[in-house]
């Protein structure tokens, strides 16, 4: 279980800081809810504490992690072979599953194929939200601001 004032991270909607946990009686059924402040996005959310794990709520990762991810941001191969809706699903699920490495990888992907074609609007919302949400976790993990931690993403991408 979390505790008021972790750094937790929520597939879909980045990083955030769990400010309370309150008990709320909803359809008659009373639960304790996480309200958690996602930064990028300048919201609050409620999750039952009980549903995190089926959610896919992680610990923000650890700096060491962090920065393997930025160091081999490049690594792997991009599958050119999928069309469209395919390469959406899959990076949807990928973004979706809350991993880092996978965000990282719908990034690359989705950059590679930019610099080839310009890229629709659904794959360019798709980078956007990808891109928050992992300088979401970089702000947290590293103590920054979002600024700053947009700089580190963009040097890491550059730097490749």
């Amino acid at each position: 279980m979390f505790k008021v004032g972790d750094k937790i991270f929520y597939p879909m909607h980045g990083g955030g800081v769990i400010k309370t946990i309150e008990e709320k009686e909803i359809f008659g059924n009373t639960q304790l809810y996480y309200v958690v402040n996602i930064l990028h996005r300048n919201m609050q959310v409620m999750i039952p504490v009980d549903k995190t794990e089926r959610l896919g709520v992680r610990p923000v990762v650890d700096s060491e992690k962090l920065d393997n991810v930025l160091t081999t941001f490049y690594d792997g191969e991009t599958d050119v072979m999928a069309n469209d809706s395919q390469r959406q699903r899959r990076n949807l699920n990928k973004i979706k599953s809350g991993d880092i490495y996978e965000g990282a990888e719908v990034i690359r992907d989705l950059m590679r194929i930019n610099h080839k074609r310009k890229l629709g609007t659904t794959e360019k919302n798709m980078l956007d939200n990808a891109r928050q949400i992992l300088i979401s976790e970089v702000e947290l993990v590293k103590g920054i601001s979002q600024e700053q931690a947009a700089c580190l993403l963009d040097e890491a991408i550059k730097i490749q």
